[in-house]
């Protein structure tokens, strides 16, 4: 039986897609010229940026390139990895989550009497305030956001007022790709499928989505020659391990998130 979300699986998925002629671009490429057969790669860096460092290492060394998310809160920021990770040639872009952000912060002040525009204005110069000290490491061009799946609000929310392309930003991943061309593939929950027991990494169903459902890395990797030309591959580089004891603590934590996310998407 092969075990998954190791990096012995990581690689070989790499491996089958390049052997099928898949190209990889980073998202502001896809922007700008998107391959007519190819992966826009993306990764989410919530947790242990020495993770993404690993798989950066990984992709490079098969000439690979990606975009890599990072949010700035001390479980994922880390300048030294940051610009490690450009140097190899990868994108890097903004994982924000300011409307949960500063949501938190006014609970914890008590301030209750502020309307869902206030927080979005706020959220919006906590985002600005952060793409300007962002910006002084790396000339961020995209963003992604992050779910945040235990809050009410929707980090997305603050482009119902505002406009991110107005700060020099090419592209956001959930506004700027049509998923009724682009597969979009993602590890979430720690698994394929993990659309049933996400709250907002998902898309909407279009009968390309719909069409492809893979529980298993190796499920991709045995159905490789059916993908569609042009697809979104999002991973979590801090699921993806081959040492024993961080495999099972991932396993284990993220068995116990998915019950709790199931339920609330219930």
């Amino acid at each position: 039986m092969t075990i998954d979300f190791t990096i012995i699986q990581y690689t070989q998925l790499f491996k089958a897609l390049q052997k099928q002629g898949f190209s990889f671009q980073t998202f502001s490429e896809f922007i700008e010229q998107p391959k007519g057969k190819g992966v826009l790669l993306r990764h989410d860096v919530d947790l242990k940026p020495e993770n993404s460092l690993k798989t950066a290492q990984i992709e490079s060394g098969l000439r690979i390139k990606g975009s890599y998310y990072f949010r700035i809160v001390k479980e994922s920021w880390n300048e030294k990895i940051i610009r490690q990770i450009a140097e190899l040639g990868h994108e890097i872009g903004y994982h924000y989550e300011t409307m949960d952000a500063v949501s938190r912060k006014w609970k914890l002040e008590s301030k209750k009497n502020k309307s869902t525009e206030d927080l979005i204005d706020a959220a919006f110069e906590e985002f600005c305030k952060n793409l300007e000290n962002f910006r002084k490491i790396y000339p961020i061009k995209t963003i992604c956001m992050h779910g945040s799946p235990l809050s009410k609000y929707d980090n997305r929310d603050i482009w119902k007022k505002y406009d991110y392309k107005k700060l020099g930003l090419v592209g956001e991943p959930f506004f700027d790709i049509d998923f009724n061309s682009v597969l979009y593939l993602t590890d979430t929950g720690r698994r394929w499928d993990g659309m049933k027991v996400s709250i907002r990494d998902k898309v909407l169903q279009t009968p390309l989505q719909k069409k492809y459902h893979f529980k298993t890395t190796s499920d991709i990797i045995n159905n490789i020659k059916t993908l569609p030309d042009q697809i979104m591959i999002n991973f979590h580089p801090q699921r993806w391990n081959d040492k024993l004891f961080p495999w099972t603590k991932e396993l284990i934590i993220q068995h116990a998130k998915n019950q709790i996310k199931r339920f609330f998407v219930k």
